[in-house]
C-alpha cells in the first residue's frame, strides 16, 4: 500500500509498482488516519508511508500500524533530506526509508527486501555519517548525475503541448511543447533542468527534451507552429543544429528564456543565422521577468516576445501592469514580432490583453498541457472560441485539420 497526500506521487508510485509481476498495489492513502485503515483492512506486506502526510504524519501511521498490524513492514517515503525524520520515522515502527529522489531501482530494492529477503538496516549513523554518504556533498551531487543519467538512458522524457491561439483569428497558432519526467522525485520541469545544470549535463537533457518536442510536429495540426524551449548554450552546441536536421524549420519556433544568461550575442546569432534562412523563428520567453529579456529582445531581433505571466496576471486591474504590457506590445509590433501573453486564466485578463493589442495567448483559460491527441479535439478550441469574446470562428473545419495532421 502507499500513503502520500501529493497524487502526483502517489501516480508514479503505483505505476511502478504496477509494471513489477510479483506485486500487487492493494490501495492508496492520502492521510494518516486512511492509511491506518487501510492497513487493517488489507494487511499489505509493505506499506510505504511519506513522512508529511495529514492527520498526524508517517510517525502516527507507523506506530499504529507497526502496533496493529506487525506483519506489515513499513518504509518512510520522505523528501526530507535530515536525520531527525529519518531516526523519528525508525522510532516510530519504520525498517527503512527511501527518499523522493531515490532511483526506481533502489525503491523497488527495499520493497523486495521487506516482502522476505530483508537485511538488516545499517545503523542511523551510517546513514549519512561517513564521509562519502549520500547525505555528504560528494554523495548527493553523484545522485544527482546517476538520476539525470537514467533520464537520458531510459528516455523518461516526455512532452505534454499547450495551445498558443490567435487572439484575432480564434485559430489555433501554435504549441507549445513543455518537458514531463516520467522519474522520481516528482518535481517541475523547472528543477530537473536546473539539476543537470547543476552537474553538467543541461545541454544532454535539453537536446533530449528537444528531440522528443520534434517527435510531435507531424501530428500538430494545420500550419500551427510547435514552439520549444532552449538555453542559448544548447543552441549555439553542435548537437542543436542536428536534432533539429529533417525537420521542417518554418513550422518551428524556439524560445530562449529571459533567465538564460548570454555571455556572447555574436556567437548565438550565428548559430541561427543559417537556421532562420530556413524558416525558423525565434522567440524570447518571460520578457518583463527581468532585465535580461529585454537584452535580448535587442539583441537577438526576435519573430515573437512572450509576455511573462507575472505581468499578464491582474493587467487588468493592476495600472503599473497595465500600462508595461501595452509598452511591450507597442514594441514588438514596432519591432515586426508579434506578442504573445502567457499565463491567462480569467476571462477579464483576456478581454484586457486584447484590447492592448497582444496578438497570440496561451493559458489555462484556453486550454490546459496535454497530447496532441486531445488538442485537437473540438472541446479545446471550441472553449477557447467561447472564452475569447469577439474572436471569430476556427477558419479551418477541425476534422480536415485532424485528418490532414495524420490525428
Amino acid at each position: 500500500m502507499v500513503a502520500d497526500d501529493e497524487q502526483s506521487v502517489v501516480d508514479v508510485l503505483t505505476a511502478l509498482i504496477s509494471a513489477e509481476p510479483d506485486l500487487e498495489l492493494v490501495g492508496c492513502a492520502r492521510d494518516a488516519k486512511a492509511a491506518i485503515t487501510l492497513a487493517l483492512n488489507e494487511r499489505p506486506d509493505v506499506a510505504l508511508l511519506d513522512v508529511r502526510m495529514p492527520g498526524g504524519g508517517g510517525l502516527r501511521a507507523a506506530r499504529e500500524i507497526t502496533r496493529r498490524c506487525p506483519p506489515t513492514s513499513v518504509i518512510a517515503l520522505t523528501a526530507h533530506e535530515d536525520q531527525e525524520t529519518v531516526i523519528a520515522m525508525i522510532g516510530a515502527g519504520a525498517g527503512a526509508y527511501v527518499r523522493k529522489g531515490d532511483s526506481t531501482d533502489r525503491i523497488l530494492r527495499e520493497i523486495h527486501r521487506r516482502t522476505g529477503h530483508a537485511v538488516p538496516l545499517r545503523r542511523p549513523g551510517t546513514v549519512w555519517g561517513g564521509h562519502d554518504g549520500p547525505w555528504s556533498t560528494s554523495g548527493r551531487r553523484r545522485e544527482q548525475r546517476r538520476r539525470i543519467r537514467e533520464v537520458l538512458e531510459q528516455r523518461a522524457i516526455t512532452s505534454v503541448f499547450q495551445p498558443i491561439v490567435d487572439l484575432g483569428t480564434g485559430r489555433l497558432a501554435g504549441v507549445e511543447a513543455l518537458a514531463r519526467f516520467a522519474r522520481l522525485p516528482v518535481r517541475g520541469p523547472d528543477a530537473w533542468f536546473a539539476e543537470a545544470d547543476a552537474v553538467g549535463l543541461l545541454l544532454e537533457l535539453e537536446l533530449e527534451a528537444v528531440r522528443t518536442a520534434l517527435d510531435g510536429l507531424p501530428s500538430i495540426p494545420g500550419d500551427a507552429f510547435l514552439a520549444v524551449n532552449a538555453s542559448p548554450t544548447t543552441v549555439v552546441s553542435d548537437g542543436f543544429a542536428d536534432a533539429l536536421e529533417g525537420a521542417a524549420l518554418e513550422r518551428i519556433v524556439i524560445e530562449v528564456t529571459e533567465h538564460a544568461d548570454v555571455s556572447d550575442y555574436g556567437s548565438l546569432g550565428a548559430a541561427l543565422e543559417p537556421l532562420r534562412r530556413s524558416g525558423l523563428r525565434v522567440s524570447i520567453d518571460d520578457v518583463g521577468a527581468g532585465i535580461s529579456s529585454l537584452r535580448h529582445v535587442v539583441m537577438l531581433s526576435p519573430d515573437m516576445v512572450k509576455i511573462d505571466a507575472s505581468l499578464t496576471a491582474g493587467v487588468d486591474r493592476d495600472d503599473a501592469r497595465h500600462a508595461v504590457v501595452a509598452a511591450l506590445a507597442a514594441c514588438a509590433s514596432q519591432l515586426g514580432a508579434r506578442s504573445v501573453a502567457e499565463g491567462i486564466e480569467h476571462r477579464d485578463q483576456l478581454e484586457t490583453l486584447i484590447g492592448l493589442g497582444v496578438e497570440l495567448a496561451q493559458g489555462f483559460l484556453l486550454a490546459k498541457p496535454g497530447s496532441l491527441s486531445e488538442l485537437a479535439g473540438d472541446h479545446v478550441f471550441g472553449a477557447a472560441r467561447r472564452r475569447a469574446p469577439g474572436v471569430k470562428p476556427h477558419s479551418m473545419p477541425l476534422g480536415a485539420t485532424r485528418a490532414g495532421a495524420g490525428s
